[in-house]
């Protein structure tokens, strides 16, 4: 099953820390993905950007949708990246979000949505999220 690991942060820290301690960090980055790869479990991730680069469309239930600049929430956390790994089952997924590299902050577990026995449908649309 595949889960998606949701990864809350502060986005502050980084600018204090000199070259070798960002390489220091972004190895233990790396050192995950790479065993989430070699167990042949990883199926995608990457890192976002600052939360001042998002927008957000607002959908109510009633009426026309908006669109704001920033982040969903207004919490000093805030989503700074993901993966996705094809995991066995939820004692073996949250194993990896143990090894989840981050200093501080909390990782979301979710199981992707799987749709595939409900339609004949391309796997892109099998495995969207519902809306």
């Amino acid at each position: 099953m595949k889960y998606m690991f949701s990864l809350f942060a502060e986005e502050t820290g980084w600018q204090d820390q000199t070259p070798e301690q960002i390489k220091s960090e972004l190895g233990k980055w790396t050192e995950f993905g790479q065993e989430a790869t070699d167990r042949g479990a990883f199926v995608a991730g990457d890192a976002l950007q600052a939360s001042s680069t998002a927008t957000t469309v607002r959908i109510p239930p009633a009426g026309e949708r908006t669109v704001t600049d920033g982040p969903f929430a207004e919490t000093k956390e805030q989503l700074g990246g993901f993966y996705v790994l094809d995991c066995k089952n939820l004692d073996e997924a949250l194993e990896y979000a143990r090894k989840i590299p981050l200093r501080s902050g909390a990782v979301e577990v979710r199981p992707i949505a799987d749709f595939s026995e409900l339609t004949e449908e391309a796997p892109a649309a099998r495995e969207g999220a519902r809306y």
